[in-house]
């Protein structure tokens, strides 16, 4: 199998499992809620990659360690935001939106006709939100845009960090600093609700998301190019939608499903005129990664 095949297989499991994980995260909401829910896979996740990365302060300059703490508080902003949003909203409806913070990182580096795309995009989160019927909840799209302002942030923060740190080090140092924002957030009101079950659940969420996919993107940048990867990425709301009629029952209306389609199609299109070119690994110019995995 190709390099890129093999690329594209990770890219493709990384959203499997962020989105199955968000699906089981959402039976956690009744007993922790949004900020609880976060907080415990991130206060899991922070001890698992300390332990198996082992960084070392001699792995970053102060300018990448500034910025890799700055990634954190924004990877922990994008998980908040994302499980409030999804409390009041249904997953794929939540994924689209969030996924405008990216779509808006393509357009801004994007060339010529790539311009045209946020118009596309619009008529999609008209299509989901549907403002007309007045359905929709109006702060859970406020949260979900939130969560995709913190995504686009992370985008450009984890291009400058990558270009800096090697491996998966800046991932061990801004998920603990996410795991201390989620705990000033919520730690203190979720602790006294923790039972043994709710404990063994959030390890099995941690694993899920984000440390697999995490490095299932890391592994999968190392075989694609910006551009491809991003057109992949650009089709996670749709396994959202997949997912969420799946394991939770959601299911979407036509224009649900039409407005979804104007997202995913907007995020290719901007992908695809809007690549980066790729180095070799080690130069000053090394490839970005997503926040895929923390809204999520």
């Amino acid at each position: 199998m190709s390099a890129s095949r093999i690329g594209a297989s990770m890219a493709v499991a990384s959203m499997l499992c962020v989105q199955f994980g968000l699906a089981v995260a959402v039976h956690l909401l009744d007993d922790l809620g949004a900020a609880g829910t976060t907080w415990l896979r991130l206060a899991w996740a922070a001890p698992i990659l300390l332990l198996l990365v082992r960084p070392r302060p001699s792995d970053f300059s102060p300018s990448a360690f500034r910025a890799t703490v700055a990634l954190g508080i924004v990877t922990s902003g994008t998980a908040l935001f994302f499980m409030a949003s999804i409390a009041r909203l249904p997953l794929g409806t939540a994924s689209a939106l969030e996924f405008l913070g990216p779509l808006g990182v393509a357009v801004a580096r994007g060339r010529g006709a790539v311009k045209a795309w946020p118009v596309i995009a619009a008529v999609g989160v008209i299509l989901l939100t549907q403002p007309w019927t007045g359905a929709a909840d109006a702060l859970g799209v406020a949260f979900a845009l939130a969560a995709g302002v913190c995504w686009g942030t992370y985008i450009v923060l984890t291009q400058h960090v990558g270009d800096e740190v090697a491996g998966l080090k800046s991932i061990a140092v801004s998920i603990p600093v996410s795991a201390l924002v989620a705990t000033i957030v919520a730690g203190p009101s979720t602790v006294g609700r923790l039972t043994p079950e709710l404990l063994l659940i959030g390890l099995g969420l941690a694993i899920l998301l984000p440390i697999i996919p995490y490095t299932l993107e890391f592994l999968a940048l190392r075989r694609l190019t910006t551009a491809a990867f991003g057109t992949l990425m650009s089709l996670e709301p749709a396994f959202a939608l997949l997912i969420g009629f799946v394991a939770l029952s959601q299911v979407p209306d036509v224009l649900a499903v039409l407005g979804i389609a104007c997202v995913v199609v907007a995020g290719i299109g901007a992908e695809r005129t809007g690549g980066r070119e790729v180095p070799a690994p080690g130069s000053p110019t090394a490839p970005s990664t997503r926040p895929g995995s923390l809204t999520g």
